[in-house]
């Protein structure tokens, strides 16, 4: 969304876009995952006394305007884009499976991966673990709204402090927020690192994808250390 407080900022999406596609046409595969806060939340409809796979199901819907926006925005920067979705709607988007995502990215297609998991109770985060592990991802990159992983929220914390790496035990045990138990606890079974960045720094998106140490690295068997 932008600097906008809501919705679509055709200006944020160019960027991201733009990077995005230089990062293929740098030979980067790339997948991702869209989110749908910038128009709804499932978590706060149900914190609002919204039963929550409703609102858990209105998130993944908003999450399909994102990523039909975003495969629009890729093609117009000149890069190839399939986009899938993990909710049957076929007039609208093809149904996620492993074969046709992978088959996609061979063609050197960006996938762009709507509807989450397709349940409710799981976050996108689960949903990028999930699907970076069924496409045989090398790293999950998670763009975010702050620099790296911290000991906490640095936007309430002003003690908080930057790790430059973090091991996924340590995200588990210190109750870590960047991203939920549930996607941690999946990167650590498919021995998955994660990079955490701020995806609204020019150019860091870019530099993320093609695998430049910005921002905090979490994975297994990483030694602890801050920043």
């Amino acid at each position: 969304m932008g600097a906008r407080p809501f919705g679509i900022d055709p200006e944020a999406l160019g960027g991201f876009a733009a990077q995005i596609s230089a990062a293929r046409g740098a030979g980067v595969e790339v997948g991702v995952v869209v989110g749908g806060g910038n128009i709804f939340r499932g978590v706060q409809g149900s914190a609002a006394g919204m039963d929550r796979a409703t609102a858990d199901y209105m998130g993944m819907m908003a999450t399909v305007m994102n990523a039909l926006a975003l495969t629009d925005a890729l093609r117009a920067a000149g890069a190839p884009a399939a986009s899938f979705c993990s909710l049957e709607m076929p007039r609208v988007m093809a149904l996620f499976t492993q074969r046709d995502a992978l088959a996609a990215l061979a063609r050197g297609e960006v996938c762009v991966l709507a509807g989450g998991t397709g349940s409710p109770f799981f976050t996108t985060d689960t949903a990028a673990a999930l699907k970076a592990a069924e496409l045989g991802a090398t790293e999950v990159l998670k763009g975010t709204q702050v620099p790296g992983v911290f000991t906490a929220d640095p936007r309430h914390d002003p003690s908080a402090r930057l790790y430059a790496q973090v091991s996924l035990a340590d995200c588990l045990a210190l109750h870590l927020k960047v991203m939920d138990s549930a996607a941690f606890s999946l990167c650590l079974d498919s021995r998955l690192s994660v990079r955490v960045f701020d995806l609204h720094a020019p150019g860091l998106l870019y530099r993320a994808l093609v695998g430049e140490p910005v921002g905090t690295l979490a994975g297994p068997g990483l030694e602890t250390r801050l920043a």
